[in-house]
């Protein structure tokens, strides 16, 4: 089946321009809307693009680079062996690795079985862990042995009864490969002892047996539609407990196509040659899972791959061996690069899309990055709710707005008072979203869907915005309690749920402080239980539960907490 283009540009009634009065403010060669078949798949998407882009580079990781070609091969192979377990369709399978081209092949090798994806920051803890794991009922898990000491305190809760274990020199090659192992394993100790049980059905083998084994077995292609579920995404959402997105084949086939509309205009001024995409946010952020692996595939881009972007001096050695075009990144990666003076020595004569997401931009930053590169930081908004992008701005102007700039095609936004109304032009109100991107729901959880959908569709975001006449938005505040750390969500609810399990605490409240490194930063409020209560103890027991970006920056005692007249904590009053 060919996979859909985006519908060409349409002039849009009198009526929609008055509801919808960003597409008179569109960049020339965007559609108002893209055509998305409802047959079409994200496995369509893949396949396709093993067949156009076949010799072409697919990425690059430690200076070896794999194709489009290979990537289709091990994935296939990898497929038949999950099949080969006995998996039933839409089984659920989770991933658990930073960005190495195992990643890559993992996710095209799920999907084509007909699994489902669920991504695992692979730094969680075993808490963490065993939450995501029970969530989705995932009964098969790629995980790199890194992180397989992790697994095994928390695999015996969980459904999970298949092990795929990577190496991070898997794909590398003989040489390289036994190096970069022998080195992770023995010269840098990378990789805690683990001792993952068998029996009872568990199956535990190693990344390159798998892929062997399946080479002598053959992918039966599933009958799947665009309804079916490909990602479930781990999100706070806008309320509680980390949750599972249900995304569809056609909510991402959609955002594929809708980013591809909005970027296609000036990444064509590039010319016909590959372009190359810096794939440093992690793939098991929806950021990068839309931006670089499914919109790199179908315009046949090369990613190139960063297992560690917080080295930032090893980052910036290996952007020097590249002319790079794309560049996604979140607020603090940008501010890192842009002061560091051997960053600035690089050559970036043909990058032409810098895209912020996941948290703000901040003005500083943006004109640091601008005059270093020469490239403006285009900031956007997107949730994994909504696969993510839901707005952008502009890619062919300079001036950075402060905005999260216009709905993008195929996408209505209406910004809304407590009561659902749709409010006035300069005034605030809830950024409500609707278009094919939004997720089906909250995996087993229809009350809190329910919570976040309208009658008319729209999903509510959770933040407070204020939309021009041209229809440019601008967040103002956030609705929800939520503290967003370097782009990710931190829950206050999930930190002081767990921090009130520690014997020694009486109760305790989290909020978000400004940060100037990471936008916000999580600062825990506690009442001792026990006197001899230390702020080393507090933050020892954060470190054994929590993963880095929701461990509290700040710890404060207090006697007591401020609370409302029927008890509750007020955590707005903590904030100042």
């Amino acid at each position: 089946m060919d996979t859909p283009v985006a519908s060409p540009a349409r002039t849009p009634s009198a009526a929609a321009r008055d509801r919808r009065p960003w597409l008179k403010h569109y960049p020339p060669g965007v559609p108002a809307e893209v055509t998305v078949d409802p047959r079409t798949t994200l496995v369509d998407v893949l396949e396709l693009a093993f067949r156009q882009y076949a010799s072409r580079d697919a990425c690059a990781c430690m200076d070896v680079r794999l194709r489009y070609r290979t990537i289709d091969d091990l994935s296939q192979a990898l497929g038949a062996y999950l099949q080969s377990l006995g998996l039933e369709r839409g089984a659920r399978v989770a991933l658990m690795m930073p960005n190495l081209p195992q990643y890559m092949v993992a996710i095209a090798a799920v999907l084509r079985a007909g699994y489902t994806v669920v991504n695992v920051n692979p730094l969680y803890t075993p808490r963490e862990l065993e939450h995501q794991l029970k969530d989705s009922g995932a009964q098969a898990i790629v995980v790199l042995e890194n992180f397989a000491a992790t697994l095994e305190e928390a695999i015996g809760n969980t459904p999970v009864r298949h092990v795929v274990l990577a190496a991070m020199g898997d794909l590398l090659g003989f040489w390289k490969g036994n190096f970069v192992n022998f080195a992770v394993r023995h010269l840098k100790k990378m990789v805690p002892e683990f001792r993952l049980p068998l029996g009872e059905g568990r199956t535990v083998v190693r990344f390159n047996m798998a892929v062997a084994l399946g080479t002598r077995m053959t992918l039966r292609r599933p009958d799947l539609t665009g309804d079916d579920v490909a990602f479930l995404q781990y999100t706070g959402g806008t309320t509680g407990v980390s949750k599972g997105a249900t995304l569809t084949h056609r909510n991402v086939v959609a955002n594929i196509l809708q980013t591809e509309a909005w970027f296609k205009p000036v990444l064509d001024t590039v010319g016909h040659k590959q372009l190359t995409i810096v794939c440093a946010l992690p793939l098991y952020h929806i950021f990068a899972l839309t931006i670089c692996y499914f919109m790199g595939a179908r315009m046949g881009c090369m990613n190139l791959l960063i297992p560690n972007p917080r080295d930032i001096p090893g980052l910036v050695k290996t952007l020097g061996k590249y002319k790079v075009n794309m560049f996604p990144a979140v607020n603090t990666l940008f501010n890192a690069l842009a002061n560091d003076p051997d960053f600035a020595r690089l050559d970036f004569s043909e990058l032409v899309v810098s895209n912020g997401g996941g948290m703000a931009v901040q003005a500083a930053t943006a004109a640091k990055w601008l005059k270093v590169t020469g490239c403006p930081v285009v900031e956007g908004c997107g949730l994994s709710e909504t696969s993510p992008v839901a707005t952008s701005n502009r890619l062919d102007k300079r001036e950075f707005t402060g905005t999260i700039g216009l709905p993008i095609p195929s996408t209505d936004i209406a910004i809304r008072d407590d009561d659902g109304r749709d409010v006035p032009f300069g005034t605030p109100g809830e950024i409500c979203i609707k278009g094919p991107q939004v997720m089906a729901g909250y995996w087993n959880r229809p009350d809190e869907t329910a919570k976040v959908m309208t009658p008319d569709g729209y999903f509510k975001s959770g933040d407070v915005g204020v939309m021009d006449e041209r229809g440019y938005i601008r967040i103002v505040d956030r609705k929800k309690d939520m503290i967003l750390v370097s782009g990710f969500n931190v829950y206050p609810n999930e930190i002081e749920q767990v921090v009130a399990l520690m014997p020694g605490v009486l109760e305790c409240a989290a909020v978000g402080v400004p940060d100037e490194k990471s936008g916000e930063a999580v600062k825990l409020f506690v009442v001792k239980r026990d006197p001899t209560l230390t702020e080393e103890d507090v933050a020892k027991y954060c470190r054994d539960n929590f993963t880095a970006y929701k461990r509290p920056k700040y710890i404060e005692f207090r006697d007591d907490l401020p609370k409302s007249n029927v008890g509750k904590i007020l955590r707005r009053e903590l904030r100042h």
